[in-house]
C-alpha cells in the first residue's frame, strides 16, 4: 500500500476526571474531583493518593490547582491527577530530570509522569521533591 493511500488512527487523548466535569463546575477540592473519576479509575487513584499522603509532611496542606489535585506548603509540592488509562503524578521537571535513568521505560515529558501504581518509585519521587523544597526554604 503507498503511503499516501495509509490512513492512521489518531490517538484519542486519555480523559482526566476535571475534564469530565461542567466548565463552570471545577473541583473545589480533593473529595470533589474523586467524585468525577469513572470506574476503576478511582480505585487507582485512592492508591495513588495514600502513596502521595503517606509520604507528606504533617503541614502540607491539599489543594487544588490548575483543577488537579496537589499538596502544598508555601507553594505546591506536587500535582496528581487520574486519567482514563492511567495516573500522572506531576513532580516538576528538575525532579524528573534528577531521575531520568530510573524512570526509564516510563512514559514522561517535562514535567509528568505516567506510570503504574504498583512501583516504589512513586514515593521516591515525592520525597525527593520534598527534600528539594526543603532545601530552598529559609531556615
Amino acid at each position: 500500500m503507498k503511503k499516501s493511500a495509509m490512513k492512521t488512527a489518531k490517538k484519542q487523548p486519555a480523559k482526566s476526571a476535571a475534564r469530565s466535569m461542567p466548565k463552570t463546575a471545577a473541583p473545589k477540592n480533593v473529595e470533589e474531583y474523586r467524585g468525577h473519576i469513572p470506574g476503576s479509575g478511582r480505585q487507582q487513584f485512592d492508591k495513588l493518593y495514600a502513596a502521595i499522603r503517606s509520604v507528606m509532611p504533617p503541614d502540607a496542606v491539599e489543594v487544588i490547582s490548575y483543577t488537579i489535585p496537589a499538596f502544598k506548603r508555601k507553594r505546591v509540592l506536587v500535582w496528581f491527577a487520574a486519567f482514563s488509562n492511567h495516573c500522572s503524578l506531576f513532580p516538576t521537571a528538575r525532579i524528573i530530570e534528577d531521575f531520568k535513568d530510573e524512570l526509564a521505560g516510563y512514559s514522561i515529558s517535562k514535567g509528568t509522569i505516567q506510570f503504574p501504581l504498583d512501583k516504589p518509585l512513586l514515593k521516591m519521587l515525592v520525597k525527593a521533591r520534598i527534600a528539594q523544597d526543603e532545601a530552598r526554604r529559609p531556615a
